[in-house]
């Protein structure tokens, strides 16, 4: 039953820093056409912050309406839909658990906690009859869960990969770009504001895999979390790795990868993030700084790419807008948002079963038999070599030294266990001296070229 257009929908806020200051500037500023778009006025009753004197341009404007108290925010009988910006696991889990239990729906951003327990949310939501929104999760202001799990929900998705973090994409399209070191690019990233004191969940990759938790889930039908999500992290990308994927035809991108993949017969998901070569020819080749990309392929709707802001204050406050203009709506007409899809429960596949392909750079001793040596390991592993590639090789390059060369290998498509076995074992070779780098190189429905020869 709708509550009609008189009756104001209730909103509590759950936290109030960057995102959610821009979240009450925007409810209070455009009231006017919020209530248009609605059906009826959205009214903020209340604002949970740890520490009111941190937020002074709040208590001056809305002082009777800040609380230190989330938990009694949240059960306040007057409360109909729970905004959440705090992030983080807990308290958080508690408060929104309750406020679903209860009936309430709840608009949230919390990637790392949806990564995790997003499961026991969907389930609370369904239970009580409320909605759960989350497009500010992924991707800052560039819709794309709605379309995954509303607009493409009468399609086949095959495979969501992209660039979605911000800080990550913003350091390697410094080094690409400049030339410039990880860390000289990191030390930039910091000191325009990209890049938190303490980077490591955006350069480890801990702020990706949950995304790519939720979109696997979205997208396929079935319940991944964070621990499902391979994650390796991109400290170990020098600028060397960025000159040869140039010479590849290729960028190194930070990238989340989930898909369809065949398994024993059937089909599983895959889902995994890391740093990788792509061919420049790839449309997510050219995202650069700290904008976000995701290209979504499907059977029938074909390649499409969302991209635009993926994080700050401004662009993530606009999806939560859109998400509470959704839940409002659904209040007032008596209707209910998309519930949670995990019918298809396909199994995980792990990373080691994954098809993929490497770009191995090794220092090896310059003498004859090198190379057959190395390639004899790549085919007791079962791995074919696609391309070769040698640099150097001068004898005697510093006195006393042994002559010295670069081998680069390009292999073709093999199963990732393979791959990093035979990495394992080249390093053990008397003849190779250092393993100087290895990346993988994903197509993403492009060829790519290998040194010169076609992919």
């Amino acid at each position: 039953m709708g509550r009609g257009e008189d009756a104001a929908v209730r909103v509590a806020l759950l936290g109030c820093g960057t995102v959610g200051t821009e979240v009450v500037r925007l409810l209070t500023g455009q009231a006017k056409d919020l209530t248009a778009r609605i059906g009826a006025p959205v009214e903020l009753v209340g604002v949970a912050v740890r520490r009111p004197h941190r937020h002074p341009w709040l208590t001056e404007n809305f002082g009777d309406l800040v609380t230190t108290d989330a938990a009694a925010l949240v059960a306040r009988d007057d409360v109909d839909v729970v905004v959440e910006v705090i992030g983080g696991i807990e308290p958080v889990r508690t408060l929104l658990l309750d406020a679903l239990k209860a009936g309430k729906s709840v608009v949230t951003a919390n990637k790392a906690l949806l990564a995790e327990d997003g499961p026991a949310l969907a389930e609370a939501a369904d239970a009580s009859g409320a909605d759960l929104y989350y497009e500010a999760a992924v991707a800052g202001a560039i819709p794309l869960l709605r379309p995954l799990r509303e607009s493409l929900a009468g399609d086949r998705i095959t495979r969501v990969a992209g660039i979605v973090n911000g800080t990550s994409n913003f350091v390697l399209s410094a080094m690409a770009s400049s030339g410039a070191s990880y860390g000289d690019a990191l030390e930039e990233a910091t000191r325009l504001g990209y890049a938190e004191a303490d980077p490591s969940a955006d350069v480890d990759g801990y702020d990706a895999a949950s995304k790519a938790a939720i979109l696997a889930t979205l997208s396929f039908h079935t319940r991944v979390t964070a621990s499902d999500v391979h994650r390796e992290g991109m400290r170990s990308v020098s600028a060397a790795d960025i000159a040869a994927a140039r010479l590849l035809g290729c960028t190194i991108k930070l990238l989340a990868i989930c898909e369809r993949v065949e398994s024993n017969g059937g089909e599983a998901v895959s889902a995994r993030v890391y740093p990788a070569m792509i061919p420049t020819s790839h449309p997510l080749a050219g995202v650069d700084g700290a904008f976000n990309a995701v290209f979504v392929e499907a059977e029938a709707a074909g390649q499409l790419m969302f991209y635009g802001q993926g994080a700050g204050g401004a662009p993530t406050a606009s999806a939560v807008l859109g998400d509470l203009v959704a839940v409002a709506r659904n209040h007032v007409e008596g209707g209910r948002g998309p519930r949670e899809s995990a019918y298809a429960s396909l199994p995980v596949r792990p990373v080691g079963d994954v098809p993929t392909r490497y770009h191995v750079d090794l220092e090896v001793a310059d003498r004859e038999g090198v190379l057959a040596e190395i390639a004899g390991e790549f085919a007791r592993s079962g791995v074919s070599i696609a391309a070769v590639r040698q640099t150097g090789g001068a004898a005697g390059d510093r006195d006393g030294d042994p002559g010295q060369a670069r081998l680069t290998v390009v292999t073709h498509s093999a199963p990732d266990s393979a791959l990093a076995g035979t990495v394992a074992a080249l390093a053990e070779l008397d003849v190779v001296l250092g393993v100087a780098g290895v990346l993988r190189v994903e197509g993403l429905g492009r060829a790519v070229s290998a040194l010169g020869m076609p992919g």
